[in-house]
């Protein structure tokens, strides 16, 4: 069963928060897939992550292009895993399924957005009653994450 994690962002962005995360689990072997919700989200990020810090980059790729076994990291909208990865970052919103494919599920949410708290909730009440081991991690003020839950 998949180690599902739940990261409520309340200091900063999506995009803020996103790509260390994502770069930590390159940095311990493990392909990626993030999904979002929409194909604008979907190349915004595509874009943003080619550029989001003056010192690193990380390599993916989206699920419109080709050879996306390939790459470390892809980014789509549907729920297919067409890299092989052991971890999944769910999104806005993003639709879960199939959780227990995956080593860890990361679910992340905007805190400052009713509808995606709501999402967030249901998921939660979702994959809990699926049986799913959950843990909750909020920002703290300083943007480090703790466990609330």
């Amino acid at each position: 069963m998949a180690e599902i994690l739940f990261y409520h962002l309340t200091e900063s962005t999506l995009d803020d928060a996103l790509p260390g995360l994502v770069e930590r689990s390159l940095s311990r072997g493990w392909r990626v897939v993030i999904q979002t919700a929409t194909e604008e989200r979907r190349d915004a990020l595509d874009n943003h992550l080619w550029t989001w810090s003056d010192a690193s980059f990380l390599a993916h790729g989206t699920d419109r292009e080709p050879f996306p076994a390939e790459q470390p990291v892809i980014l789509t909208t549907s729920d297919a895993n067409p890299n092989g990865a052991t971890v999944r970052f769910v999104v806005e919103g993003a639709e879960i399924s199939r959780a227990g494919d995956y080593e860890r599920l990361v679910v992340m949410f905007d805190g400052h957005d009713q509808e995606q708290l709501e999402r967030a909730r249901a998921q939660w009440k979702a994959l809990k009653e699926e049986g799913h081991q959950l843990t909750y991690w909020q920002q703290t003020p300083d943007r480090r994450w703790e466990r609330k839950a």
